[in-house]
């Protein structure tokens, strides 16, 4: 693995960041006038916020394919968060990118999730049929700008620009007209800046290669399995040649960490290509593009999504998986009838705004505060209060 170092050749401008990258002195801005940091720069700012929010420590209790009390050697939201922002990381430094800038989107990116990972979402998404849906990408914006109560002057995290841009990665053509200049470019088919394109890439390279680490930790995958996969197949037979007598965990993380150097070495390689091609002179040329800059060459993307597809098909629709999923689900749609039926079983801050939104917005105001109570929740207090809503045995204290 060992080799020289490689250099990218872009052209920089005088403070090492290419001409495209987000700067502080180009942004949009925030939605509420502060002075600025002195001792920081402003996306510094941004990741201290999102590292002291609430939702970023709730993360730590909320798995991405298994539920928290299967066990702690599987992945959490945060260390999944921590995971993803270490790549983006590493590839900004490299192509010239506003490292810090691409870090903050990283952190915040899964902040809105719900518990129990996509089956919490999907099971929200269904309760909220009729009032609005429920989008986790959304949810997340919704945390920084609304839902986390930390300034006296403003509600939530107060954001730059260029972060909620990243922090967005989806958004339903509905919502985006309501987002105004931020949802303007699902609406019109445009670019996010190139720091939210590496977050996109950063977050699926993550989940895709620590999945298959989860997975076969659960025993749920083997390594005979993904032998069938190209991506997990050369870098094993790599590591098994070059290390014969190598077994256990120790043979799984020299694969897995080759895998992930494969695909991140690949979109430098043709990220970087990109932007020579391109050589856009700033970030809102970035966004007026069609298609992303950031991106694999073609070999690895259809490898890259071959292994999703893999994952799809054996370990998130694994018996046992779903098993768990299904649990999930009903835990979730329980969760959100009972505080629908009675909105006093929320906390008090949270029943007295449900009770202000039915009034101002109808049940579907009503729907969507309950909606950010249980999306709130870690998988293992949804599961408490599950069962205190549900067991007879079980006190209300």
């Amino acid at each position: 693995m060992a080799g020289p170092v490689e250099t990218v050749q872009i052209e920089r401008a005088g403070d090492g960041l290419l001409p495209a990258a987000g700067r502080e002195s180009q942004s949009r801005g925030r939605r509420h006038t502060e002075p600025p940091p002195v001792y920081r720069g402003e996306y510094q700012r941004d990741r201290d916020r999102i590292i002291h929010a609430s939702a970023f420590r709730r993360l730590v209790y909320k798995t991405q394919v298994f539920v928290n009390h299967e066990g702690d050697l599987y992945r959490t939201r945060l260390t999944h968060s921590l995971e993803v922002a270490q790549i983006a990381r590493s590839v900004a430094h490299t192509l010239g990118l506003n490292e810090t800038l691409a870090e903050a989107i990283c952190l915040a990116h899964d902040l809105g999730h719900t518990p129990f990972g996509h089956a919490g979402q999907d099971a929200l998404n269904e309760c909220m049929r009729g009032c609005g849906g429920f989008e986790h990408n959304l949810q997340s914006l919704r945390v920084v700008d609304e839902l986390e109560e930390k300034y006296a002057e403003f509600p939530g995290l107060n954001l730059m620009y260029e972060t909620r841009e990243g922090i967005l990665k989806h958004c339903s053509a509905r919502h985006a007209r309501e987002l105004g200049e931020l949802g303007r470019r699902f609406l019109e088919r445009r670019q996010p800046g190139l720091e939210a394109q590496l977050a996109n890439l950063a977050d699926e390279i993550a989940y895709n290669n620590h999945d298959v680490d989860d997975g076969l930790r659960a025993g749920l995958l083997s390594v005979e399995m993904l032998r069938s996969e190209p991506l997990f197949a050369a870098q094993h037979d790599e590591v098994v040649a070059r290390y014969p007598l190598l077994e256990g965990r120790r043979l799984i993380h020299e694969v897995i960490r080759r895998m992930i150097n494969r695909v991140v070495t690949d979109l430098i390689r043709e990220t970087a290509a990109r932007l020579r091609a391109a050589n856009p002179g700033s970030i809102d040329e970035v966004r007026g593009r069609e298609g992303p800059l950031v991106g694999f060459s073609e070999e690895i993307r259809e490898q890259h999504l071959a292994l999703k597809r893999f994952l799809h098909a054996n370990l998130y629709r694994h018996h046992r998986v779903l098993g768990m999923t299904l649990k999930a689900r009903r835990v979730v749609e329980t969760l959100f009838a009972a505080y629908m039926d009675e909105p006093r079983l929320m906390p008090a801050e949270f029943a007295a705004a449900a009770r202000a939104a039915r009034q101002e917005q109808g049940e579907a105001g009503q729907a969507r505060v309950v909606a950010d109570y249980v999306a709130g929740m870690t998988d293992r207090y949804a599961i408490a209060e599950h069962e205190r809503l549900t067991d007879p045995a079980v006190g209300n204290t």
